[in-house]
């Protein structure tokens, strides 16, 4: 019985669809902020910039689309929901600052998004370490 105990706690994390939008976003973000730089340095760093900008929309939009799946079907809290769609508004204002080339708004809101998006990620990760934890933290509210 030891050993049926002891090889399913040593099962592997499997991660939800939601966490895997959020580390996409996240990377995504990363990367524009290297493709900023590239921006100033190279002369292909204009087209990077560009078509990452697209990517991170794009990922923005699956972020939101991971966030209504994990709560509808999936029985998850309707607040990633609002993160999400926050994030997305973000995004949105994002791409219009810097279409219309106002670097005043466009880095800090860029580095805004990234530490917001990180801290998504965090949140999510924290759950399912507590879910491992056993019955010492049901008695506990997480927010």
């Amino acid at each position: 019985m030891a050993i049926q105990a002891t090889t399913n706690a040593a099962a592997p994390h499997r991660y939800s669809f939601l966490q895997i939008a959020t580390a996409l976003q996240t990377l995504t973000i990363f990367i524009q902020a290297v493709s900023a730089g590239l921006l100033f340095t190279t002369a292909y760093g204009e087209v990077l910039h560009d078509v990452g900008a697209r990517v991170m929309y794009g990922a923005s939009m699956l972020y939101v689309l991971a966030a209504v799946l994990a709560w509808k079907p999936g029985g998850g809290s309707p607040r990633q929901i609002w993160y999400a769609t926050g994030f997305l508004a973000l995004a949105s204002a994002q791409v219009a600052v810097g279409i219309a080339h106002i670097s005043s708004v466009h880095a800090p809101l860029g580095v805004l998004m990234f530490g917001l998006s990180v801290l998504a990620l965090a949140r999510q990760a924290r759950p399912g370490h507590q879910a491992h934890s056993g019955p010492q933290g049901q008695g506990r509210s997480t927010r």
